[in-house]
């Protein structure tokens, strides 16, 4: 995120030397022991599936992988329960964990036709191949999250987003879909055919079934100019709400124990192209964690230390096409929890996290992510009834999360904030209810379509109120 020129991480096993502007500063890069891995077979013979942090875990009974629809219904009609489908595992929360069946959609993938400017997209498809695939017709996704790993399938049901005051999460530009039940029925709905289908499956956690088929809004491919820079902290804060009216897409990443702030802004250009240039995320993150592992113990310290590291670094630019700007490559793994709040109470939230942080959690040193999300209408969207905007905390796969549920969660939930259902919460049942006004129709037609439950695991159970 910053200038190659603001900042150099050099050193061996068990120390380094941070470099800017002249300044040096000795940190530790000693690092902790990866996490316990479980086996990986268990007793039964069966292989061991983990998500990407490597926080949830499961032993399936069969792993399927249908190459067409026909082939994805019978499998669901004979496949044994729990049935879970599963894309690239950037999922925090337990959706995909089974003993039962796990169904990958990946020979599921890529455009199939299109309708006017609507193009009919495999759900298998990845965000990261979609992109050029949609490019090649002149044609983008209006928007795109940060990660652009996951499943079409996979993004859509767990409401994943990019950020823009005027911009939907991904399910706001899916016009139709084709679902097949765990029964082997396949449903087409849109917005006129079978509607409450329609907008129970937009967002369903994989819960009704698995989507098959996908028929998605575009916009002009347009190039985009990407800004990245450094500020203070409370100018940040100061100048959020007009950065949201006034840039397409803007977000900013909070940098506990710095007083300072990381913004990143994407603008329509008819600017010749412009290098990105390579990755300072990874960079960025050694020097926090070093100046976290020789630093922690004084916050002052710590903070001084980080605002003399990154007093030279330069805004960063950058025009390309957006969907290679608008995503990110994550190398480094983490753990996330992340809620969406009314916007009016956004930064007062942001402000007590970064506080509590600094007061209690020294080990923390991953930026928090501050985005802003328009609304749209499907049911178990978290964006159902007015915009929102998110924040997300997160913490290095090696270090103690469980700190998210007790001092974190309360925060955004006195907020009134709505789990990102990909991301850790400890929500459930009547807790949610509370949250989604259309929360008991969903119930009742994930009960139509999937009477016996068998696409619910034990966590999804636990979610919906049904142990």
């Amino acid at each position: 995120m910053i200038s190659r020129r603001g900042a150099l991480v050099a050193g061996g096993a068990g120390a380094g030397l941070v470099v800017a502007g002249g300044a040096g500063f000795l940190v530790a890069t000693h690092d902790k022991p990866e996490p316990a891995a479980p086996p990986s077979v268990n007793a039964q013979g069966k292989l061991l599936w983990r998500n990407w942090s490597g926080v949830q875990t499961a032993y399936p009974s069969a792993r399927l992988a249908p190459k067409d629809e026909a082939e994805l219904a019978l499998m669901l009609k004979t496949a044994a329960a729990p049935i879970r489908p599963v894309g690239a595992g950037h999922s925090f929360t337990a959706l995909a964990p089974t003993s039962g069946a796990l169904v990958s959609l990946d020979a599921m993938s890529g455009i199939v036709g299109w309708e006017g400017d609507e193009a009919v997209v495999m759900a298998g498809t990845r965000l990261g191949a979609l992109g050029p695939a949609l490019a090649a017709k002149g044609r983008a996704m209006a928007n795109l999250p940060d990660i652009n790993k996951q499943s079409l399938a996979g993004a859509l049901a767990t409401a994943t987003h990019g950020t823009g005051a005027k911009l939907q999460a991904l399910h706001g530009d899916v016009t139709g879909l084709r679902l097949v039940t765990p029964g082997g029925q396949v449903i087409d709905c849109d917005a006129t055919r079978e509607p409450e289908i329609f907008q129970a499956a937009r967002v369903s956690l994989g819960s009704l079934g698995v989507i098959a088929q996908v028929r998605l809004k575009t916009t002009a491919n347009r190039r985009i100019r990407r800004r990245v820079w450094i500020e203070p902290f409370a100018d940040a804060l100061g100048n959020a709400e007009a950065r949201w009216a006034n840039h397409r897409n803007f977000e900013f990443y909070a940098v506990p124990f710095t007083g300072l702030a990381v913004g990143i802004s994407h603008d329509e250009t008819d600017d010749p192209a412009e290098a990105r240039g390579p990755d300072q995320d990874t960079a960025f993150l050694d020097a926090l964690k070093g100046l976290r592992n020789l630093l922690g113990f004084s916050t002052p310290l710590r903070k001084a230390a980080a605002r003399a590291l990154m007093a030279s670094a330069k805004p960063e630019t950058a025009v390309d096409e957006g969907w290679k700007l608008l995503s990110t490559e994550r190398p480094v793994r983490f753990n996330e929890m992340e809620f969406h709040l009314p916007v009016e109470h956004q930064l007062q939230a942001l402000q007590e996290v970064v506080a509590t942080l600094e007061r209690e959690r020294p080990d923390v040193f991953f930026p928090v992510e501050v985005r802003r999300i328009a609304t749209d209408d499907a049911w178990l969207s978290p964006f159902q009834g007015g915009p929102r905007g998110s924040v997300a905390v997160h913490t290095h796969y090696k270090d103690d999360f469980a700190f998210l549920y007790d001092l974190i969660e309360p925060i955004f939930r006195r907020h009134g904030g709505r789990p990102h259902w990909g991301k850790l919460h400890s929500l459930n049942g009547g807790a949610l209810a509370a949250l989604y006004p259309r929360w008991d129709d969903f119930l009742k037609v994930r009960a139509q379509l999937d009477p016996e439950g068998r696409m619910l695991n034990p966590y999804l159970r636990g979610l919906f109120g049904l142990t």
